[in-house]
């Protein structure tokens, strides 16, 4: 079974967000980069980008697909995990941690309640 941390928040397309402060970390979740496979490329949005809640921001390209990311929250983009660009497999041996991929500010208390919780997200991948 996928690793599904309790004190993220997730989305039905596999993100999921982890608030710090005012600021929401945003990566896919182990299922996610489970069922991609071996992922080779993560095409990150600009620094200071606009997101908004379920519009794609970038995508990331494994040896078997391409597929969108879609932003869990609204907000502006306040960081990028450069490490990606040389190493994109961090994505699967960390999803949670050293893999996250955005970190986003502005998002609203409502969009956050709206996101799945770990249990609900378990039930949505068949858990």
């Amino acid at each position: 079974m996928s690793d599904i941390p309790q004190e993220l928040k997730y989305t039905k397309e596999h993100e999921w967000v982890k608030i710090a402060g005012d600021t929401a970390i945003i990566g896919i979740t182990d299922h996610a980069q489970s069922e991609l496979g071996d992922i080779v490329f993560v095409e990150l949005p600009a620094l200071g980008a606009d997101i908004k809640q379920g519009s794609d921001f970038g995508v990331v390209e494994s040896v078997k697909t391409v597929s969108n990311l879609y932003a869990p929250l609204t907000g502006k983009v306040t960081a990028l995990n450069d490490a990606l660009a040389a190493t994109p497999d961090l994505v699967n041996k960390d999803p949670y941690g050293e893999g996250w991929i955005i970190k986003a500010q502005g998002f609203t208390q409502a969009e956050l309640a709206g996101l799945l919780s770990a249990d609900q997200y378990k039930k949505e991948i068949g858990g």
